[in-house]
């Protein structure tokens, strides 16, 4: 008779996570400590964080890069921060598991000290939350959170343990322990291939047009689809344009890169996507973002999508033809159904209208002005990239200025960015270090951002989690500026009580907590200061003086096209 697996709660937890490729675990005390040592014993590197935010984008960010799953946990009274932090990683199909402990049964409904229901913080944010009552439940569940943070479309599973810490099930023993299986420690856990009719409908409809267009989102990145977008376009000689989640795609001067679409874009991608007579959207959702407000494509355009998840095809486009599939697989059976095509009269409008931005562009990208214009740090700073940088950005002005300036010359250059919250990009930074020890990682950031965790580099220089940050330091949340001078349109008052902040020297503060700083004002400067910074052996922050009078194009849109 076979002998059903018995051991503590905690070694289950340590040896699962093992299982599962995890290295480092996120964490703000005290929750698990005795899983904690546990994980010392089996060699998975503890990061104490400052906050249970920064834990959750920490491993937000080790997920994204590693592309395996991640481990972050809190307390009972720091679920709710717990729970905040992983907006990102459910926006930006991340496959984090969070762990959290809760008061027990008896101490439940009665007012207890710091408790509140965790199961509603936790439902938004996650594909599943489930609550650990019995010693026996944790194997069954934890192997179950990493497969549904794995499986289909990726995201974040959240289990509650029983007790304030969750030590009350971790001491306990755990029977029938098996371990997660293997192929839920990668990302994607399944390749399921398309249906052959509507494969076969699809590759009809791509064979027709004459302008196809890809236009490729985050799902293609978490499926590692990048060589199989490069094959499809090539096959088709169609451009490409990407999401912002995908800038990395495929590198900044092949081709057929028509460059970042949506708002945050460059006006080339746009337009190529306004003169495009089908669009096939790639791992892609199609939100406000991507699509310009649904401006792009232009109404009665044939679409054609791939995706994982059966319900976002058609979501925003009625006739869409859907191939529910995971989009590596289903890109490369799209290759080989539709017909090769040379380059011809579409390839050459698309990148005409690529070469037209790249001259538009060019003097903000070469301006010498004091302030730094935020356009020439993105030329310093792709000069000097490596040729194995992962660059992780936040979002806003930060996502906006790196995605359509920065410059990936290389396949193996990365790129990150936070999927909405303001403040991911240091700490995501810090986790996408830890998932590439023998990479660089630089951070492009903000101010603003910046400062939200900017406790994290005590973390860094503690955990020895080197990191270079770039801060563009304009003194203000420059990307509302537009807004709210029109909201003073013809009032006095004091606009800059919104939206400016006290001057602040990041490189002194970063210095003063035994970190690299140095302050760069003029950018010829910049590259000395990036090479000084990547082999300072601690943490760095370059913080630079812009603009706060610069701002980054709005998206172009084909009504603009009907203005006088």
């Amino acid at each position: 008779m076979q002998q059903i697996p018995t051991m503590k709660g905690a070694r289950y937890i340590a040896e699962a996570a093992q299982a599962v490729g995890i290295d480092h675990v996120f964490f703000v005390d005290a929750v698990l400590r005795r899983a904690l040592v546990e994980m010392e014993e089996v060699g998975i590197r503890r990061v104490l964080a400052r906050s249970e935010k920064a834990a959750a984008y920490m491993a937000d960010g080790y997920s994204r890069a590693a592309r395996r799953p991640a481990l972050c946990m809190a307390q009972a009274v720091g679920a709710a921060n717990l729970a905040a932090g992983l907006q990102d990683a459910w926006l930006g199909q991340s496959s984090v598991v969070a762990l959290t402990g809760r008061k027990p049964p008896i101490e439940q409904y009665r007012n207890a000290y710091q408790e509140i229901p965790h199961e509603p913080l936790f439902s938004a944010v996650t594909k599943m939350t489930a609550r650990v009552d019995l010693p026996e439940q944790l194997p069954l569940l934890l192997r179950q959170a990493f497969r549904v943070a794995t499986s289909g479309r990726p995201g974040p599973a959240h289990l509650d343990i029983n007790g304030m810490t969750g030590d009350t099930t971790a001491m306990a023993d755990c029977i029938g322990a098996a371990m997660p299986e293997a192929s839920f420690a990668r990302v994607p856990a399944f390749r399921p291939p398309c249906d052959p009719e509507m494969l076969a409908v699809a590759a009809a409809a791509i064979d027709a047009a004459r302008r196809p267009v890809l236009v490729v989102g985050l799902g293609a990145m978490v499926s590692r689809a990048e060589a199989a977008v490069v094959r499809l376009a090539e096959r088709l000689s169609a451009p490409v344009v990407a999401a912002l989640d995908a800038k990395a795609v495929m590198v900044d001067r092949h081709p057929l890169n028509g460059g970042i679409v949506g708002t945050y874009s460059r006006s080339c991608a746009n337009r190529i996507v306004a003169e495009a007579d089908l669009v096939l959207f790639v791992g892609c959702d199609t939100g406000d973002q991507v699509t310009s407000n649904w401006a792009l494509p232009l109404p009665g355009i044939p679409v054609v999508q791939i995706d994982p998840d059966p319900a976002e095809l058609g979501r925003s486009y009625p006739g869409t033809i859907g191939l529910q599939a995971d989009v590596r697989a289903g890109l490369e059976q799209l290759a080989a159904a539709v017909a090769p095509r040379e380059a011809g009269e579409w390839t050459a409008r698309a990148q005409a209208l690529v070469a037209e931005w790249r001259t538009e562009t060019a003097p903000a990208l070469a301006s010498p002005a004091r302030p730094i214009r935020p356009e020439r740090l993105c030329a310093e700073l792709s000069a000097v990239l490596p040729d194995d940088v992962m660059l992780v950005a936040d979002t806003g002005y930060s996502s906006q200025w790196s995605g359509t300036l920065v410059e990936l010359r290389s396949s193996r250059q990365g790129y990150l960015r936070a999927a909405g919250s303001l403040g991911w990009g240091f700490p995501g930074a810090l986790g996408a270090k830890c998932a590439l020890p023998g990479r660089p990682v630089v951070c492009f950031t903000g101010d603003g951002g910046f400062m939200y965790h900017m406790a994290e580099l005590e973390t860094a220089r503690r955990c020895g989690i080197h990191t270079v940050t770039v801060v563009n330091n304009n003194g203000c949340l420059a990307q509302g500026a537009r807004s709210i001078d029109a909201a003073y349109e013809g009032r006095n008052g004091n606009k800059n009580e919104i939206y400016v902040f006290h001057p602040m020297d990041f490189a002194a503060i970063a210095r003063s907590m035994d970190c690299f700083g140095v302050r760069v004002e003029k950018a010829a400067d910049f590259a000395d200061a990036f090479a000084e910074a990547s082999r300072a052996g601690r943490p760095a922050v370059i913080d630079v003086a812009t603009d706060p009078e610069a701002r980054a194009p709005l998206g172009w849109t084909p009504r603009q096209e009907a203005r006088p």
